[in-house]
Order: C-alpha cells, then structure tokens, then sequence
C-alpha cells in the first residue's frame, strides 16, 4: 500500500460519521479512499444534513508519525495481515493499531474475561486456566482491565495473549497495568481501534470488547455479575458466531449470577482448559490473515426523493433490522443501502450492533 493510499484511507476513517459499515460501503461504491472523501459532502447533502468535517491530511499524517514512533503501526481492513477471523464481521475495525507480535493473529485465540471486583478464587482460577491454555498453543485474548482481565494476561504473557485497549495505544488503563501493559507491548500483542492519545470513555468499552470476541474462536466468562461488561462480550460472541462457555460458581455470590445464568441459557459449563480445548476444535485448519481485498468501484445507485421518503418513513428512534427495512420498503436492496449511507453521512442515522439502524 502507498503512503498516500494509506493517508487516505486513514483520514475516511478518522472523518465524522463514518463507522466501520460506511467505511465499507464507501470503498465497495467508489473504489478507493480518495474518491470517497470527494464524495462524502454530496452524499450528505442528500441526506438532509450538513457536509460531515473530513479529517485534515495533517491530522493523519501526524497519526501514522505518532503511531510510527510508539513502535506500532496501522492495520487495514482489507489488506494483509488485518486477521482474518475479525474481517469476517459486518462491523470490523477499518482500522488497528497494533504493538509487539502480530504473528499471534495466526494462533488460534479463545477470549477470558470477567468480573473487575473478582473475588481471589477466581483470579487464581483465571490465571491457571490462562496459562493452561497458552501452554496448549492457545493465544489468550482479553481487555486489560482490573481482575479477571488482568489475571488472564498474567497467566498467558509467557506463551502468548492480546491485550484489546479501550483508548488509544500509549494510555495505560488502568493506571496500575502499566507495566503489564508494557510487558504485552514487548511479550504479547497490543490492539487499540482508537488513535494514540485517546482516553477510554464508557461509549469505547463495547467497541472494544467486539473486538475481543471477534479475534476468538469462543470466549469464557469466568466471574460476571447480572449487569456487566463481561456479558456484553459474551452475547456480542454469541451474535459472532462464536462459542460461549462459562465458569460455574456460588448461587450466594453475585459475582457468579451472571455466568450461572449464561450456563442456564445454553453456554459450556467450564472447568478446565482442557473443557475449553473440547468445546472449540481450535486447531483445525484456518485463515490466518485476511486475503487482499482491493476495491474496485461499482455501479452507482442512485435513489430518487420518492425512495428516500419511503424509506425514512420505515425509519424512528427505535432501531430497527435492516432486512426488514428493505422488505417493507419493497425497494431494491442497493437504494436502501444508499438512503442509508447518506443518512448516516448527513448525521441523521445511527447503527446499531445485530445490523439494526434508527433515526437521531
């Protein structure tokens, strides 16, 4: 990739409104990053709002110098070595910023996550299965933070894990994993979406953790209460087509409740890293990195005001599938989806995870 194909693409990221669905669809319509962002102000005009702020060619510029001088370097949907597994989601990354090896993107992953307050047992307990399935040949995935988290790095640093940050690369989060965010830096693999300097913010937590469970083959859950993070991983596994498993624990202890219910609910019931192993056939034969993918532009679609009021009148607050939207609107699939980018461009539209969208 050339230097200016990798500003481009860099700053159609970084420019208002665009998600990974737009950043897809843009490329797949107009063939390369550049012509997009010509496009981007006419599009939103169409969709009744204003031109989305592109991000300046300054900006990116000192990004991939930021990134550079961190000891990291971008990775784009769309061209090797952005892994494979994660391409396959509808709402992949367009881009990562990656730190240490990236040749454990070719391992077989399984995600380890839980509570923050866990309790010592399960903290012990993580870190032993960790380090079990590292010594497997597993690569051991999770997101950094406190308890759970940060028992499955230490478990599997020696082997091999991903640590997927909420902020941007260089902030540690929280304070107190520094140093065992700089030792996965230099061991393991760092992986933010977010550009260097970011802050974690409550709205990055998600984002996040669909990358946890997109870069694994399952995930389990060792201690979540009802209401947690942890839970979000796993349904957003579950919607990926991924493996859910579960830890067992106490009906007394809250912490537990949550995964208690995941096995009620049809998770794996886990007790060892040999369960997990049994559960995911992780060694069969896959892609590693995802295949080149160069855009070529396709034919334009083009909706009429006629198609546009149709379609935003199946449109509200509430977020609705996509699919339906297209059957009730009895419009070609190719003029719903072109409503909806420049909805989406002129600020007007927002996407949900499942492939739902509604209005703002």
């Amino acid at each position: 990739m050339s230097d200016r194909d990798r500003l481009a693409r860099l700053r159609l990221i970084r420019s208002e409104n665009i998600g990974p669905v737009t950043y897809y669809q843009l490329l797949a319509r107009f063939g390369s990053p550049e012509a997009a962002l010509d496009a981007l102000p006419d599009l939103a005009r169409r969709g009744g709002g204003r031109a989305p702020r592109i991000a300046p060619a300054g900006a990116a510029e000192k990004e991939l110098a930021m990134v550079e001088r961190l000891g990291a370097r971008h990775l784009f949907l769309g061209l090797a070595p952005y892994p494979a597994i994660l391409a396959e989601l509808e709402d992949a990354p367009p881009v990562l910023i990656v730190k240490g090896h990236a040749a454990l993107f070719d391992k077989p992953a399984v995600a380890l996550v839980g509570a923050r307050n866990a309790s010592a047992a399960a903290i012990r307990f993580s870190r032993a299965l960790a380090t079990g399935l590292s010594d497997a040949g597993l690569v051991v995935v999770s997101g950094l933070a406190r308890g759970i988290d940060g028992a499955a790095h230490q478990g599997a640093l020696g082997g091999g894990t991903i640590a997927v940050i909420a902020g941007g690369i260089d902030v540690s989060y929280p304070p107190e994993h520094a140093e065992l965010q700089a030792a996965i830096g230099e061991q393991g693999l760092l992986v933010a979406e977010q550009p260097p300097g970011v802050e974690p913010q409550a709205r990055h937590f998600p984002r996040r953790n669909r990358i946890i469970s997109g870069l694994s083959l399952g995930v389990v859950v060792v201690e979540a209460a009802m209401r947690s993070g942890s839970l979000i991983t796993a349904r957003l596994a579950a919607e990926q087509g991924r493996e859910v498993m579960a830890v067992p624990g106490s009906p007394l202890d809250p912490r537990a409740q949550g995964c208690n219910q995941l096995i009620r609910d049809g998770a794996t019931l886990i007790q060892s890293a040999e369960d997990v192993i049994e559960s995911l056939n992780p060694f069969a034969v896959r892609p590693a990195s995802a295949p080149e993918a160069p855009y070529s532009a396709s034919a334009s679609v083009e909706a009429g005001e006629a198609d546009r009021m149709t379609v935003i009148a199946l449109l509200g607050p509430t977020a609705a599938p996509v699919d339906e939207i297209i059957r009730l609107a009895g419009l070609a699939p190719a003029i719903v989806q072109t409503v909806l980018l420049e909805l989406e461009l002129g600020g007007r539209l927002e996407r949900h995870a499942g492939g739902r969208v509604s209005l703002i």
